[in-house]
């Protein structure tokens, strides 16, 4: 029975969305009291980007947990043409970069509250499963 249970919640689960205007994202957290997480990300180019949003970032175990508790930002910098984003998205990406990725950090993800100061930062592709960095996320909440 409850396996039919978790599975019928899977056909109903609503996708997390990642935003990708950062400017939105902390107007919506300064009423929720969310925390923003904002993941720099080349997904078509760097490896350990793709890994951190197939293994961590998409498992079920972080959306579930994100959905309830996080605002996520996503400032992708696709290299291939097909791929391109829109001059407006990239400007945002760029602006976003200036303040919280100067050094330019493929995967680089950043916790933030609703003011935009950084709690804790992941440079590269935590080397943990899902589980352990959604408690690391999780401690900063007290």
């Amino acid at each position: 029975m409850k396996l039919l249970l978790v599975s019928l919640f899977g056909l109903f689960a609503v996708p997390i969305l990642w935003m990708g205007n950062f400017s939105e994202a902390q107007k919506e957290a300064k009423i929720t009291h969310k925390r923003i997480l904002i993941n720099f990300s080349g997904s078509d180019w760097c490896g350990p980007c793709i890994r951190l949003r197939k293994e961590i970032l998409e498992s079920e175990s972080f959306e579930q947990y994100a959905s309830a508790n996080l605002l996520l930002v996503r400032a992708d910098f696709p290299r291939q043409k097909k791929n391109q984003l829109s001059k407006e998205q990239v400007k945002l990406n760029e602006s976003l970069a200036d303040v919280y990725n100067r050094d330019g950090k493929f995967p680089y993800t950043v916790l933030v509250d609703e003011n935009g100061k950084v709690l804790k930062s992941w440079d590269g592709f935590p080397e943990e499963r899902a589980q352990a960095f959604i408690s690391e996320i999780d401690k900063l909440k007290k």
